[in-house]
């Protein structure tokens, strides 16, 4: 089946390096397939208008703009914070904290640097501003069933069992795409 626009189901193999760079940033090769349903959201746009009209056992490379991946860096993105809220914390530039923001969603920040008094975090994702490359496999594609489309979640056997795989979030607030930790990578 040719992937469409809309609720095909994808089970994917990917590497993901920045455009130009060798360093591979995420991989589920060797692992569990990333499975999604398309138009629901659950990857980033580049990536997924990239792979309408790829089939099973296709593979590529696709060369997402940051603009339709995390989109660009916004310098006011930036909060300088009291040292003394990160007590008990090693701190270190660039590591990655995870907290609670003003409506209680989980959030992502980044450390830029420090001193005795203030931290100054980023709010960008990790991978804003930067273009990716995708190396692909398509494993398998189908057409989502009637529910699996109207709830954008994957659907499970009588066993308990998904069509779902692992779930990649890299920093973006969509729900997984499957009812037993489904996939998607943002």
């Amino acid at each position: 089946m040719i992937i469409t626009k809309d609720n095909s189901v994808v089970s994917l193999g990917y590497s993901l390096t920045e455009a130009g760079k060798s360093d591979i940033i995420d991989s589920n090769i060797g692992g569990a397939p990333l499975e999604f349903i398309t138009g629901k959201g659950h990857i980033i746009i580049g990536l997924e208008n990239a792979l309408v009209g790829m089939k099973a056992g296709e593979k590529g490379e696709i060369l997402v703009k940051a603009s339709e991946a995390y989109g660009e860096t916004n310098p006011e993105a930036m909060q300088v914070l009291p040292r003394d809220q990160f007590e008990g914390i090693d701190l270190r530039e660039g590591m990655v904290l995870y907290g609670q923001g003003e409506h209680g969603q989980s959030v992502q920040v980044t450390v830029k640097s420090f001193n005795d008094n203030e931290v100054t975090i980023d709010f960008n994702h990790p991978l804003a501003g930067k273009d990716l490359l995708f190396s692909v496999e398509i494993i398998d594609a189908r057409e989502a069933t009637a529910d699996e489309a109207m709830t954008g979640q994957l659907a499970c056997d009588d066993n308990g069992g998904c069509c779902g795989g692992g779930h990649h979030d890299h920093g973006h607030s969509h729900s997984s795409g499957g009812c037993c930790g489904g996939g998607h990578c943002h």
